[in-house]
């Protein structure tokens, strides 16, 4: 009887600590806004990766779910692209993202039809567009998402189950290529690599 209890409290406790690891690694959520479209669409439901962040740098292209910026949603977390990392000049002209005067090549993008001005990233800081460019509330309004506001990478979609696979991460090269991916800045000027 004794070993009994034994192995049911062993077993509790492994699924307690089980439980844990996965809340603090992994987290599902549900889309509501078209602001990904056509990448990721309402109704969706994707899977974020919270740690991967503990051990590499968020790159260009990375789907990341973040807290939203107080003045704008205080209390909502959304969904965006991270297009300019700590230091990068971003701009947008002629239904064009620049990034470090390299115009990105997006083909997950819907057509944008507005301009920025060129304007550096602040440390620690990311800056953010939607897929749904026209549509999003993003980086382009103004602001920025300091590292510290970062949920999570998309990893995973697991809804609906025709989408089911890897979310549409894009490793965007730019100044630091060839160092990851091994492309040059003359291959880097010509798009995105799917990753």
């Amino acid at each position: 009887m004794k070993s009994a209890v034994a192995d049911i409290l062993w077993t509790i406790l492994i699924a307690l600590v089980a439980f844990l690891l996965l809340r603090i690694s992994i987290q599902s959520i549900k889309i509501d806004m078209p602001s990904m479209k056509p990448t990721i669409q309402p109704g969706w439901w994707v899977m974020l990766n919270k740690v991967t962040y503990r051990f590499a740098e968020p790159q260009r292209g990375d789907i990341i779910v973040f807290h939203a910026p107080a003045a704008v949603e205080p209390g909502k977390d959304f969904i965006k692209r991270i297009i300019g990392k700590p230091g990068d000049k971003v701009e947008i002209r002629n239904s064009t993202v620049f990034v470090n005067g390299i115009g990105l090549r997006e083909p997950y993008a819907q057509p944008l039809h507005y301009t920025m001005a060129s304007g550096t990233i602040p440390p620690d800081s990311y800056f953010v567009l939607g897929d749904n460019r026209d549509i999003s509330v993003d980086s382009h309004y103004g602001w920025f998402v300091p590292r510290k506001d970062i949920v999570g990478k998309a990893w995973f979609i697991m809804w609906p189950p025709a989408q089911w696979g890897r979310a549409p991460n894009y490793s965007q090269i730019g100044p630091d290529a060839g160092t990851s991916s091994g492309r040059n800045l003359k291959e880097a000027s010509q798009g995105v690599v799917a990753s």
